[in-house]
């Protein structure tokens, strides 16, 4: 057990060099790059809360002028330490049936200075509430999860008052962007990046055609979220009718849905219900004229106890199988506990700055914490199958798409498709769905 201490404590000092290391070129000044390291100490503790006053006192400084200048006075580049964090994340997480999974989370802030504060609806709890709206592009793969990308939602009640945005310090030419927008700008980043990666998910309704059109000419299969009233105008024999998706569902053939029981978590209770409905297949010639081959759209619908439905528009390659599809899916849930985690571990949403750079470099340094504790998880889980201290309590609940022992079929995540999901409190768990799937190779 002492060994098995040491080793687990000698991992995270390593990796914590390592990551301050990577990020030191950011900074003109060696006092800003060491604020910047005590400041990712900060994160990593223990203290429930993560506030500027609790992690100037965990830095030993006498005010809190240093954090003031890592979030606000200092020249940095906070899209730079987001590129950083990508490359340092896929060091350890790239596999080529990688999801990317977009969705937000809320924020809340008293007042209204803070920037793209306002009363709307708060991501991470669905009700009215006067907070800021941070989206995210997380990356899932068998080998675990982390966040590659981050976008701060600004209402038009700012856009469209160049005072307001000017003291908040946003930069010069800021316009509207509906979410919709920004999930295809994160989106198209990491493509650009050349980002390993098969999938896109979303389960919040972010689809729209712009976002579909651009992910068929980059050949990378979907499972977006859209409204009831989403228009389907592609059609095959069981479906000769194209229509809304609640249309659809509704003249559906009672066989075509079958049963999923996902097991106890935070949001679902009971079992789901599932239906695809796959349409006509196309050439991706169409959208690409230097690929070949067919994929299918289609209509992904899921059921929950209390029969309401959720719809998803997909796409993928002929063949792919329903199980691939809802695995897809499910790996918004995992990125939806990870926000939760960095939440509730990292102080993900203790950022006390008013400015809009100010959130960027909150948000992308809890980030690149979030990505360390991943990192040193995995590297754990191949070292020791034992783990001691903070790396059981929090890590712990970082979980990985496993691999599937058998040869995965076409377009298939493999075992993926058993992906667990489990609660923050690490109480309750979701039991992985196996019906007709790969067996799973731990």
């Amino acid at each position: 057990m002492i060994e098995s201490i040491e080793t687990t404590l000698e991992m995270w000092a390593a990796s914590l060099r390592e990551v301050k290391s990577r990020i030191r070129r950011l900074f003109p000044q060696e006092r800003v790059a060491i604020s910047a390291g005590l400041f990712l100490e900060g994160l990593l503790l223990d203290e429930h809360r993560k506030t500027g006053g609790m992690r100037v006192e965990a830095a030993g400084d006498p005010g809190p002028w240093r954090l003031q200048a890592i979030l606000g006075r200092a020249k940095w580049d906070a899209d730079a330490l987001r590129d950083i964090v990508r490359k340092y994340a896929l060091e350890t997480l790239a596999d080529n049936e990688a999801v990317l999974v977009i969705d937000e989370t809320g924020f809340i802030k008293q007042g209204n200075t803070s920037c793209g504060v306002a009363r709307q609806v708060d991501g991470s709890t669905g009700r009215m509430a006067n907070c800021q709206i941070g989206m995210f592009a997380g990356y899932a793969s068998r080998h675990g999860h982390a966040f590659v990308d981050r976008a701060l939602y600004l209402p038009r009640a700012w856009t469209d008052d160049p005072t307001r945005l000017a003291r908040a310090y946003a930069p010069a030419g800021t316009t509207f962007a509906t979410k919709s927008r920004l999930a295809l700008n994160m989106i198209a980043r990491n493509v650009a990046a050349d980002v390993p990666l098969s999938w896109v998910a979303a389960d919040r309704i972010y689809g729209s055609v712009e976002i579909e059109m651009a992910l068929r000419r980059w050949c990378k299969g979907y499972v977006l979220g859209v409204s009831a009233n989403h228009h389907f105008a592609s059609r095959n024999s069981v479906l000769p009718a194209e229509g809304a998706a609640e249309d659809i569902a509704g003249n559906l053939d009672p066989s075509l849905w079958r049963n999923f029981d996902p097991g106890e978590g935070p949001e679902d209770s009971g079992s789901q219900q599932w239906a695809y409905c796959p349409f006509s297949d196309l050439d991706v010639a169409e959208y690409d004229r230097t690929r070949s081959g067919l994929w299918t759209p289609g209509l992904l619908i899921r059921r929950n106890a209390n029969q309401a439905l959720s719809y998803f528009s997909t796409w993928s390659p002929a063949g792919t199988q329903t199980e691939t599809l809802i695995a897809v899916q499910q790996c918004c849930g995992i990125i939806e506990e990870g926000l939760r985690t960095a939440k509730r571990e990292l102080g993900l949403d203790h950022n006390i700055t008013r400015s809009w750079h100010g959130w960027h470099r909150h948000v992308s340094l809890v980030m690149l914490a979030f990505t360390m504790m991943s990192t040193v998880r995995h590297k754990a889980s191949h070292e020791r199958h034992e783990a001691v201290g903070r790396l059981t309590l929090t890590s712990r609940r970082f979980e990985r798409l496993p691999r599937s022992s058998e040869k995965p079929k076409p377009a298939s995540l493999g075992a993926a498709a058993t992906i667990a999901r489990q609660d923050q409190s690490g109480e309750r768990r979701r039991k992985p769905f196996r019906r007709n799937l790969p067996v799973e190779k731990q």
